[in-house]
């Protein structure tokens, strides 16, 4: 299978017309890209910024039931979640894997007068109660029946307080009971939608796709859609106008002259500690519980680093978002509740994240109770010298269900279309999840196989970074047409080939693009000056890039990483390489 997929905005103003656009490139968008390839039909993707740049890489890297919602009576969702973790753990078992999770009980009957106040009006009331083992205990029998499937996950596990100590040493000793359960861990939420977005592009010239397009306009002949590099504006026409851009629904809306109040997201942020100590206290778990104030927390091992989040906040979407110094003393608050003898400060933060979920509008509705179902709006949209065309939006969606989500929303489109479904996506393997090996014998046969020329440790490793998609790194990195490869100076868990393959291969436009979304760079904190310009220097002659681009990126990039994301970098070199 070729590697050579690049989508450029050309691609797409050389033939400005299809059967189906879809603005905004997160995961729901790309999903439904991918299904309607499938399908054949003859869909463009367009994302403003790049791909799984917004709402979509700002999770909490996890695909999982919600056994939260049950409180809320969103049973229907509920249901369809634990089915697509399910399913996710076999068609992308490259990056979704099991994830043992144990939530902290401090009180026996607590909460039970007040749970059903909250399940009928979706309001916590003027106190706090906090949710006590019986009442965990009657969600988790509930989640399990919903979790039937031949044994994907265990059932869950209560223990007594010295059990739970006993597994867990460090947690507060206050706490009564621990329950235990499974869900599933999301270890790359971009390189995962990547793969999807792939797949699609895979099924052939019907399907195209660019980053760094925007919609910026739009009259009876079409949508404008603009270039956001280069400034280059075009005219695009299609029969069905999707509009996937998630919280900022209702603002791509006004952009298309189609006004709507459909969205009422909240923001959630996240820290990423490299702290050993508190690494090692979670025994390789998620600890999942209820904060002081209700809010739903957790405390999440990661690539060797832990996830901490999320609050849950009220945004508007014209303003930056950020995590801030108030969110951050939150989270600390929260470790020192479940873990009160683990130290955690500023010094331990190597990355930090916002996002806003694409949640409906929920006026005086408390957030932690807004539905995190979905539903499809439709409008009518005018065209001269032709039928009227239609705008679809999507209001809400989340992770664990986007393959689902794209089913039912493709199933839409394709009625609108007077299409039948000729494909389905139930079942089916997404990119490097194919031909997983699922059993150590079978990984060290693929690992054996692929390694005679980069080395079983190498091979291992590209295996675990891209699935079984290594295969086309490791074709490219041995192409003896290529230089030879060798290990980032700055990095050495990388090579120069292998970052060649990914701005050659991935749609890379920006810096920043390789750091966030190709690889964990940034997420982990292993991003220092020197290797931004090492890297640099590497992509530069992939993309074209001369001595002013390649200072704009520079310059872009710490930018971004220190504003955004609250990474401390170092200052610039006078490397003559990188201005000459």
């Amino acid at each position: 299978m070729s590697f050579q997929h690049e989508q450029t905005p050309s691609a797409i103003s050389d033939r400005p017309r299809a059967q189906v656009l879809i603005i905004g490139a997160g995961i729901n968008g790309i999903a439904t890209f991918r299904d309607l390839a499938l399908q054949g039909v003859d869909v463009v993707l367009v994302e403003k910024n790049d791909y799984v740049s917004g709402a979509s890489s700002a999770s909490s890297h996890m695909i999982h039931g919600g056994v939260r919602y049950l409180e809320n009576g969103e049973f229907r969702l509920v249901k369809e979640s634990v089915e697509e973790r399910n399913s996710l753990l076999k068609i992308a078992p490259h990056y979704v894997k099991p994830l043992q999770t144990t939530i902290p009980i401090f009180s026996t009957f607590s909460g039970v007068m007040a749970a059903p106040l909250r399940f009928l009006t979706h309001k916590q009331g003027a106190k706090h109660v906090e949710r006590g083992a019986l009442l965990i205990k009657i969600g988790m029998m509930i989640y399990d029946a919903f979790s039937r499937d031949g044994g994907t996950v265990p059932r869950h596990e209560f223990k007594g307080r010295t059990k739970a100590l006993a597994a867990l040493p460090m947690l507060n000793p206050g706490l009564k009971y621990t329950a235990t359960y499974y869900d599933a861990a999301m270890h790359d939420p971009e390189r995962l939608a990547l793969d999807v977005l792939r797949d699609g592009l895979e099924a052939g010239p019907h399907a195209r796709a660019a980053n760094y397009v925007e919609a910026a306009g739009m009259n009876d002949t079409g949508v404008l859609l603009r270039n956001t590099i280069t400034g280059e504006e075009f005219r695009f026409e299609a029969d069905v106008v999707v509009n996937t851009s998630g919280p900022w629904t209702d603002l791509t809306n006004e952009v298309l002259g189609q006004p709507s109040t459909f969205m009422g997201g909240t923001k959630g942020s996240h820290v990423v500690l490299d702290n050993p100590e508190l690494l090692a206290a979670t025994g390789g778990r998620e600890i999942f519980f209820e904060h002081e104030d209700g809010r739903i927390v957790l405390i999440y091992p990661l690539k060797g680093r832990v996830l901490v989040g999320t609050t849950d906040l009220e945004h508007d979407m014209t303003q930056p978002i950020r995590c801030t110094e108030e969110e951050i003393d939150y989270f600390f608050d929260l470790v020192a509740h479940v873990f009160p003898t683990v130290t955690v400060n500023r010094s331990h933060i190597v990355f930090r994240f916002a996002g806003v979920r694409p949640l409906p509008r929920h006026d005086d509705e408390a957030p932690g109770f807004v539905s995190r179902d979905y539903r499809i709006e439709s409008r009518p949209l005018p065209r001269t010298g032709a039928a009227n065309g239609t705008l679809l939006s999507l209001v809400g969606g989340k992770w664990t269900t986007f393959r689902a989500l794209a089913e039912n929303l493709s199933t839409d489109i394709l009625k609108l279309l007077g299409l039948p479904r000729t494909a389905s996506t139930e079942g089916l393997a997404i990119g490097g999840g194919r031909d997983w090996p699922a059993t150590e014998a079978a990984t060290l046969v693929w690992v054996t196989a692929h390694g005679d020329e980069v080395g079983a440790d190498r091979a291992a490793a590209l295996l675990a970074r891209y699935g079984t998609r290594a295969s086309e790194v490791i074709d490219f990195l041995t192409d003896p047409a290529g230089e030879a490869d060798a290990p980032l100076a700055h990095n050495a868990a990388y090579t120069r080939r292998e970052i060649e393959f990914l701005a050659s291969t991935e749609d890379v436009v920006r810096l920043l693009d390789v750091l966030l979304r190709r690889t964990s760079m940034a997420f982990v904190g292993d991003v220092t000056t020197p290797l931004i310009e090492e890297l640099t220097l590497v992509v530069a002659p992939v993309l074209g890039w001369d001595a002013g681009r390649r200072a704009e990126e520079i310059e872009l990039t710490r930018r971004i990483l220190s504003d955004v994301h609250g990474v401390e970098l170092g200052p610039v070199s006078h490397n003559t390489a990188l201005v000459s």
